[in-house]
């Protein structure tokens, strides 16, 4: 009943455009002065502070500030330039070298919507001129930027591991195989629908295209080496490693590549200061709440009447992935993520699921919610950019969403995917 309150509360908040961020901590507030009275209110300001200030949340905005300079740098151009030349020679190749790019892009700022915007703005229109429909187009750019929640470094991921207490760079390594096969998947999907429809061809394989191209993105290619590599070898730490990232990007874009100026730097930087604003005004006030939720048991009667209805780790997944595919119907992942998983952990952990691959389930299935509506703020964001109707973008996005559905189905039930490496090098 108390859940339901909540729930009820904060959707009606919602309704009438209410910020999440604000509506969850009008909903604690409201929650914590109703069982404690007034009393309380002085140390709310304590949980609000210490609740965003965690350690591990810097992670955030140096990896939002990061994509953003990488995007103002010239830095996304040569890395297009260069998947083209590999694969735009194949029948629907432009679509897949977005794919490509996304896959890249999509995580390292932080949010799919924002380079969806960004990459979208140039990737688009170029499938636009080349002959690809609208629908497609945005369909394809909207898909894969949402496959990149898995593709570290990811933001849902270190909102994940914060709320869960899991390890970040161990849920990054999870990331990859999944990431990966997904990819291949939609590209795949990409090239059946470009045959079937007759998509054009790019422009014809040269050698020295590649060459050229790859001499022009070399440093580019490099980065995601110096940082994953930094963080996966031990050297430094996932938080550690979005400050390599900053560094690294303004190098290359500045001193290297020259393309870096300031006002794109100023740019880069209020980019990057908005969208740390809205994330960590939500984990803020997410506190306040998860406060008032461990205070009246609710994680732990959750866990305890589900215990009682099965105790099938499989079972309780499947119930699992269904909540959270509902949730990402109404949520935006950061807010499903820092709302739901605090109170969810003590029965994934009653249940002996990992919490890493928990972390993979939960991050994928807040993906497909980025697809449809009612928010559907990835494809939303991608219609926009193509100027095409969201729903004949959703009949060509269906065949994407599956690929989406069915990594799904295997990260849930195929545990060995997402955990080899994980249980390779960690354990």
């Amino acid at each position: 009943m108390t859940l339901l309150a909540l729930f009820i509360g904060l959707l009606v908040l919602v309704v009438i455009n209410v910020p999440i961020a604000i509506a969850l901590g009008v909903v604690a507030v409201i929650a914590m002065v109703v069982t404690n009275g007034v009393d309380v209110l002085p140390n709310l300001a304590v949980v609000l502070f210490t609740g965003a200030t965690k350690f591990p949340l810097i992670a955030i905005p140096l990896f939002i500030l990061a994509g953003s300079i990488m995007n103002a740098s010239g830095i996304s151009h040569r890395l297009i330039a260069f998947a083209s030349a590999i694969i735009g020679f194949v029948k629907g190749g432009l679509s897949m070298v977005t794919i490509g790019a996304s896959l890249f892009f999509a995580e390292m700022s932080g949010s799919a919507v924002a380079d969806v915007a960004a990459l979208g703005s140039v990737l688009i229109p170029a499938m636009e001129r080349e002959g690809y429909p609208k629908p497609f187009a945005a369909a394809v750019m909207s898909s894969s930027a949402t496959l990149a929640v898995i593709i570290p470094p990811s933001i849902p991921m270190i909102l994940y591991g914060v709320m869960s207490g899991s390890s970040i760079v161990e849920l990054f390594v999870a990331g990859i195989i999944p990431g990966v096969l997904g990819g291949l998947l939609m590209m795949g999907v990409a090239y059946g629908l470009a045959v079937r429809h007759d998509y054009p061809v790019g422009e014809a394989f040269r050698v020295a295209r590649v060459f050229e191209t790859f001499r022009h993105a070399a440093w580019a290619l490099l980065l995601p080496v110096i940082v994953l590599g930094g963080i996966f070898g031990g050297w430094v730490t996932a938080t550690e490693g979005a400050g390599l990232a900053v560094v690294a990007a303004v190098v290359i874009g500045s001193v290297i590549y020259r393309e870096l100026t300031w006002s794109g730097l100023r740019q880069a930087l209020v980019e990057a200061g908005h969208q740390t604003a809205v994330v960590m005004l939500l984990v803020a006030t997410s506190a306040v709440l998860s406060e008032y939720l461990t205070e009246i048991r609710l994680p732990q009667q959750i866990a305890e009447s589900m215990l009682g209805f099965t105790e099938n780790p499989l079972a309780i997944l499947a119930l699992l992935n269904v909540f959270f595919l509902v949730i990402g119907l109404f949520l935006h992942s950061a807010a499903a993520i820092i709302l739901v998983v605090p109170i969810v952990m003590p029965l994934v952990t009653a249940a002996g699921i990992d919490p890493v691959h928990f972390g993979l389930v939960v991050t994928l299935n807040l993906g497909i919610g980025q697809q449809t509506p009612p928010v559907a703020s990835v494809l939303v964001t991608a219609c926009s950019v193509a100027k095409a109707d969201i729903w004949e973008v959703s009949k060509v996005n269906v065949w994407f969403v599956a690929v989406l559905l069915a990594m799904l189905l295997l990260v849930t039930y195929v545990p060995i995917v997402p955990m080899s490496l994980v249980n390779l090098f960690y354990r």
